[in-house]
């Protein structure tokens, strides 16, 4: 291979496939339920269309609207309780130390709370009876979604969007043939404390409360016609429509939730304040003004793989043929999904994404659609930095820094120590301490992984100012506390984690692997960041000696790497969860360079645990067997998770929507399948021996995806790469970067290192 410079060109590897990014769902007709309806979501309120005729169901959520209120989770002194609990462990006696766990030590109260729906618009049109040429569809790239029929002689358009500039939903209706079309509009709310009241220009409000104490909402409708003779009528509960060409809807939710830890906010303010400002735009703007804001998330990143005669079918179809169709392009659509949903759940200024993102229509959702950290939220991000949409990070982010307030006082009164920690749940009121049993809930190493994800930002972007202001701070008391956690085992005189557990299995012990490598990852990494900065060496110099100290990764008696420190594991265990490899991926505690025995023993664990799972499962396998460089495997796995729920035995799926099915839908499958897809692609967790980026370019690409392209995935480093295929062999790639530097490109056998001038790609052939 030879590299030459591209001096003044733009980033973009020529697509020779002339083929058109796989970047829509569309079906034949409308949604039967809601695991059929397609969502939209602007990070403040999120909605599933129904895209029914001739009534349109729109059941939507505002991202504050939760069970509950601001409350402390901790056990006063638990601490008490802290070395008994230690020392029946240390002597084997697992059952007495969750009995004193379960009385002492447990989150007060021993629950958290459950993320809620908001409420349902409906638009019901007047006069018709049955429709034909049905067809409905989702624009990812557009992040609208539109519907389209005819009935009696007329053409209906629909026509959704949820805008983030506007912090609004939109609807619109339009009939082709002038003044045809009539229609009405309702609010509705599943909570019990309702109201709703109509008033003039077409308001529509509605107000509720998900329990006396806790959170209030308020949702304001107005609805508007286009038209020489149309009408708008307020009606007792609803909004009529008479007369028109077209009729639109904009509404917007806000609840009194003033913060994480304060309720007093005032929603019907918001509400009026934020309808008013959109209400003065005309539809064309606001929605001009919402593709150009999604697009330019969307827009940075594609997978183009050859489309294919099955590709054509609607999407129903597809999922339900894919396992013996020829459909590779599929898997680009399911990447371009993930990076959707994203966007649509997860904006700089509202909740991080949750179990279900940001779409819910239950009142008791399952795990109650809040955070779950043993491997669910952190999911739900691995494709935001290799995806190129860093920014949608920020959500999480800004969860950190009230977790770190609230993790403080578990810290304190859990374990006598200083930093903050995390287990293995939080809510909107960002409860950090051990929930619902002690058996799962005492893992201590959420808020560990958690600030390992302000890391990985700040080694994909390159951002000082962002390590420094805001990563560091979380990191570096999440590593203190730690530091003062880790105790001597007796046996082997390592520092162990204890109290903790093995997500999901093997009860309350002392040392899980999984533990021991978060926690060495995140101390390398302070040490790291603390040189960048030139910042807190002392403390640095601490925990680089502490590192050596934690007990090692081991390798069992049936050459797995074993998940404990005795080596216990049952080689016919097939649970879903796979702790102990998070230090091949997503973390790097194992790789194939720097620990090939390792390396190989974890991959027989991976073997032993069986290629069906549920949904997310099959998500966290693409991504470790592209990291074990078997892209076919990967392959595997991925076409296990792309199938109806219920094709394969035992085993998760994908619902008509393409959401996640564990079973029930949980986002992070999702996610987890379009960080795997990329993760076949471009992999860059290693370095050089001066520690240079290494760019693995195809490190796992499948036999079936023969050819193919991608745009604009990012690398660790600050670089952003496109490259291009034939017959499963590289023909070029570009490297870019913004802030300019050097990095190691791999492809294949062959290796290069190379320097990448700040707005100079480079193209590598």
């Amino acid at each position: 291979m030879r590299s030459v410079w591209l001096l003044g060109c733009a980033l973009g590897v020529s697509m020779a496939l002339g083929e058109a990014s796989d970047c829509r769902l569309w079906y034949r007709r409308p949604a039967a339920n809601w695991t059929e309806a397609l969502p939209v979501g602007n990070g403040h309120m999120g909605a599933m269309v129904f895209g029914g005729a001739p009534e349109c169901r729109i059941q939507f959520n505002e991202h504050t609207v939760w069970t509950g209120f601001p409350r402390s989770y901790a056990h006063t002194n638990a601490v008490a309780a802290l070395p008994e609990i230690r020392r029946l462990l240390f002597a084997g006696k697992q059952r007495e130390a969750e009995e004193l766990a379960m009385r002492d030590f447990m989150s007060v109260p021993l629950r958290q709370e459950k993320y809620q729906p908001c409420g349902d618009l409906f638009v019901a049109l007047d006069g018709v009876a049955s429709v034909t040429d049905y067809e409905r569809q989702l624009g990812l790239a557009e992040g609208v979604h539109a519907v389209t029929f005819s009935a009696g002689g007329v053409r209906y358009t629909q026509e959704t969007f949820a805008s983030h500039p506007a912090k609004v939903l939109v609807h619109r209706v339009a009939a082709d043939r002038p003044g045809a079309l009539a229609c009405t509009v309702r609010l509705t709310s599943p909570h019990k404390e309702v109201s709703v009241r109509t008033g003039p220009d077409g308001k529509i409000v509605l107000t509720g409360r998900v329990q006396a104490d806790g959170v209030a909402f308020e949702v304001r409708a107005v609805v508007r016609a286009s038209g020489a003779k149309a009408k708008v009528e307020a009606q007792a509960d609803r909004v009529a429509v008479s007369g028109a060409d077209a009729a639109e809807v904009l509404w917007t939710a806000a609840t009194n939730v003033k913060a994480w830890n304060a309720l007093g906010g005032d929603p019907a303010t918001a509400c009026a304040k934020t309808l008013k400002r959109a209400a003065k735009e005309p539809f064309e703007k606001l929605r001009a003004e919402h593709v150009a804001d999604h697009g330019a998330l969307f827009g940075r990143a594609s997978i183009i793989l050859p489309r294919t005669a099955a590709s054509e079918r609607p999407t129903d179809e597809r999922l339900a043929a894919f396992r013996a169709a020829d459909d590779p392009a599929f898997a680009a659509l399911v990447f371009q999904y993930g990076r959707y949903l994203l966007i649509g759940c997860s904006r700089e200024d509202g909740q991080p994404a949750n179990l279900q993102g940001i779409w819910n229509d239950s009142l008791t959702p399952p795990w109650d659609s809040k955070y779950t950290c043993n491997i669910n939220t952190e999911m739900n991000y691995w494709p935001a930095e290799v995806g190129g949409l860093s920014e949608c990070h920020e959500a999480l982010f800004h969860a950190l820094d009230e977790l770190m307030a609230s993790g403080r006082i578990t810290a304190r009164e859990h374990y006598g120590a200083e930093g903050w920690v995390l287990h293995h749940n939080f809510d909107l009121w960002r409860g950090t301490a051990p929930i619902n049993h002690a058996n799962h809930g005492i893992w201590v190493t959420g808020s560990g992984w958690l600030a390992l994800h302000l890391w990985e930002h700040y080694l994909f972007t390159q951002d000082k100012k962002f390590l420094r202001d805001h990563a560091w701070p979380v990191m570096r008391e999440a590593a203190r506390f730690y530091s003062q956690f880790l105790v001597e085992d007796p046996v082997t005189h390592t520092l162990v984690s204890t109290p903790s557990n093995s997500p999901e299995q093997g009860g309350l012990v002392a040392g899980p692997t999984m533990d021991h490598q978060i926690i060495r990852s995140l101390f390398k990494a302070c040490v790291e960041a603390s040189a960048v900065l030139d910042q807190d060496g002392a403390f640095a110099k601490t925990l680089q000696g502490q590192i050596g100290r934690i007990a090692p990764n081991k390798v069992g008696k049936y050459g797995q790497l074993q998940e404990w420190m005795e080596d216990k594991d049952d080689p016919k265990n097939q649970h879903r969860h796979v702790s102990h490899l998070w230090g091949v991926y997503p973390g790097c505690d194992i790789t194939w360079k720097e620990t090939p025995e390792l390396f190989a023993a974890a991959r027989q664990s991976l073997i032993y645990r069986g290629d069906a799972a549920t949904g997310w499962s099959m998500g966290w396998k693409v991504n470790l067997w592209a990291r074990f460089l078997d892209g076919d495997h990967a392959y595997l796995i991925l076409s296990n998770l792309l199938v109806p729920l219920g094709t394969v035995k035992g085993a998760g799926g994908m619902y008509p929507n393409l959401f996640d099915a564990h079973p029930p839908f949980q986002i992070d499958g999702n996610f987890g399948a379009a960080a795997g897809v990329a993760e076949m692609l471009v992999q860059s967790h290693l370095r050089d021996a001066e520690g240079r980026t290494i760019i693995h370019l195809l490190p796992a690409l499948p036999k079936v995806w023969k050819d193919g392209s991608f745009r604009g995935l990012r690398a660790r480093g600050g670089f952003v790469v496109d490259a291009e295929w034939r017959d499963g062999r590289l023909v070029r790639a570009e490297l870019a970067s913004e802030k300019g530097g050097s990095a190691v490109i791999k492809a294949g056998d062959r290796e290069e290192a190379v320097v990448i001038q700040k707005g100079q790609p480079l193209r590598w052939e």
